[in-house]
C-alpha cells in the first residue's frame, strides 16, 4: 500500500488546529468552501471541488471514523476517484513549542500513480491553506486554492 504523508507546524494552539479540522466549518475554510455533511463519528461529509468559474471538477464522501479531540482525526473514503475509494485519510496532532504539529497521512492507495504524485502535492497545498486559516484567520480553501497544474 502506497501512503502520502505530509508535516506541518501551525504557531496556534491544538484546540484550534483540532477545530479546523474537526468540523465541517473548518474544513470548508481550509480546504473546499463546498463542504457538507455530519462532522461526528459515524457521520459523513461530502466535499465537492468547483473551478473559479462554478464547475464542477469532483467530489468526495468520507464517512468519519475517529475524532479524538486535539489527538486524531480518521475519515475513510466511501466515494469520490476510484483510486480514493478505500483509503484513508488521518489527521494526528501533537504539541512541540511553540506548534501545534499536524502529521497528515493519506493512506492505503494501491498503487503510486501520476494521479498519487497529483494529490500528494494538492494536499500540501491545502495544509498550507490550512496554517494560513489558523494562523491569520484566512485559508485559501477551494476554488480560491493555489493552481498546481492542468488537473485543478
Amino acid at each position: 500500500m502506497i501512503h502520502i504523508v505530509h508535516r506541518v507546524g501551525i504557531q496556534a494552539p491544538l484546540a484550534s488546529v483540532y477545530r479546523a479540522l474537526a468540523t465541517t466549518e473548518g474544513v470548508a475554510s481550509w480546504w473546499t468552501r463546498e463542504t457538507t455533511g455530519v462532522s461526528a463519528p459515524g457521520g459523513a461529509i461530502e466535499v465537492h471541488f468547483s473551478s473559479p468559474t462554478g464547475e464542477r471538477v469532483g467530489s468526495m464522501r468520507f464517512e468519519v471514523k475517529a475524532l479524538v479531540p486535539d489527538r486524531e482525526i480518521r475519515w475513510h473514503c466511501t466515494a469520490g476517484p476510484e483510486e480514493w475509494i478505500g483509503t484513508d485519510v488521518v489527521f494526528r496532532l501533537s504539541h512541540a513549542e511553540p506548534y501545534s504539529i499536524v502529521l497528515f497521512a493519506h493512506e492505503n492507495w494501491r498503487e503510486a500513480s501520476e494521479f498519487t504524485a497529483h494529490c500528494s502535492m494538492k494536499w500540501a497545498t491545502f495544509l498550507l491553506s490550512l496554517k494560513a486559516l489558523v494562523e491569520t484567520g484566512e485559508g485559501k480553501p477551494s476554488p480560491h486554492d493555489l493552481k498546481i497544474d492542468n488537473w485543478n
